[in-house]
């Protein structure tokens, strides 16, 4: 990785020509750079800057009679060099608290994310939702409906309710045992935990619990206890703003339609999230080229903006927005920053 431009001319150059390339999509030339000046200097003062910046890898010229784009390294430097004091706008901080306010679920929470990230980046919002304490188990029901169906009901501590219907006959009396068992033994474990647990149970305990056992297991085997999604919900919203942005600038749509796939599978956004947001990070972090946690997907122009999802000190998830390299930097990571701190805030109110 190249160090940053050697002198302060250099530098107000190369911050120019990202900003000015992140707003119009068009190369830059000399020639706007000096209109814009603030030092009056000459179109010929900048091409040199800008012939020795193409030197130090910050540059490239996608075709020879046009001006500048900047490379990975440009914006890497460039995203560097912003304070994190920026705050979002009123208007953009009224959409988010419109938005999330009131929720006291992680997963509504977290879906309403996606959403007002996408809206406000004009780009993809990406959340992950993991399994934790708060999505633990709280209790579960069962209700006997007809002779051969039985309503299963599992409520979690965040206060998430899945319910299912399964095909057993069952006599209410078992149902409430089987309820009963669960409830005391297993209150403020982890799905996977508790699945993992009562299958060891059945096989040891069944001589000793015979009749309960085998109530259990059949609620077990028939996915009674099984959430929605073991252990993570992943929700993606805005990838049409790709599309509609049009952010390969028409050059190379194989990016975009690779982009398009990943974001299809739900084990791909899950790992580029866990490639690059660490859980132990304070503040939020930008990644510019996601093509090493998913090689094969010909990522290099896309960036990860993002942050974990705490409540108190415990991780409940991360959010991101996901977008080309020309995005506005300042402004989606004000958004992300505010709303993982409203995260926190909100549903420590809800407890």
């Amino acid at each position: 990785m190249p160090a940053g431009p050697a002198g302060g001319r250099e530098r107000e150059i190369l911050t120019a020509i990202v900003e000015t390339f992140i707003a119009s999509g068009e190369p830059v030339g000399s020639r706007t750079l000096a209109r814009a000046s603030r030092e009056g200097l000459s179109a010929a003062t900048i091409r040199n800057v800008m012939a020795d910046l193409a030197d130090a890898g910050f540059l490239e010229q996608p075709h020879a009679s046009a001006g500048r784009v900047p490379t990975a390294e440009a914006y890497r430097y460039y995203v560097e060099q912003l304070s994190g004091e920026a705050h979002l706008s009123h208007e953009n901080q009224s959409i988010i608290q419109d938005t999330l306010t009131g929720v006291t679920d992680v997963e509504e929470f977290m879906e309403r994310t996606s959403h007002v990230l996408s809206l406000i980046s004009h780009s993809v919002g990406v959340t992950v939702a993991t399994s934790g304490p708060r999505n633990a188990l709280d209790h579960v029901y069962f209700s006997r409906l007809s002779d051969q169906k039985v309503l299963a009901v599992v409520v979690t501590r965040s206060g998430v309710v899945r319910d299912r219907v399964l095909r057993l006959d069952i006599p209410q009396s078992d149902l409430d045992l089987a309820a009963r068992y669960i409830n005391e033994n297993f209150r403020g474990w982890t799905m996977d935990d508790m699945r993992a647990e009562l299958a060891r149970r059945i096989e040891q305990e069944r001589s000793e619990y015979d009749r309960l056992m085998k109530s259990i297991e059949q609620l077990y085997q028939q996915g009674a206890l099984a959430s929605s999604d073991d252990t993570q919900a992943v929700f993606v919203e805005g990838a049409a703003n790709l599309v509609t942005n049009d952010v390969t600038g028409g050059e190379d749509r194989s990016r975009l339609q690779d982009m398009l796939r990943t974001l299809e599978e739900k084990e791909k956004v899950v790992k580029l999230l866990g490639a690059y947001l660490d859980t132990r990070q304070e503040a939020v972090r930008v990644v510019i080229g996601l093509d090493e946690a998913l090689p094969a997907s010909n990522l290099q122009n896309f960036v990860l903006i993002g942050a974990p999802a705490r409540v108190g000190g415990e991780v409940m998830g991360s959010l991101a927005v996901i977008g080309p390299t020309r995005l506005d930097y300042q402004h989606t990571m004000s958004a992300v920053s505010y709303i993982a701190r409203l995260f926190d805030k909100l549903l420590n109110e809800s407890e």
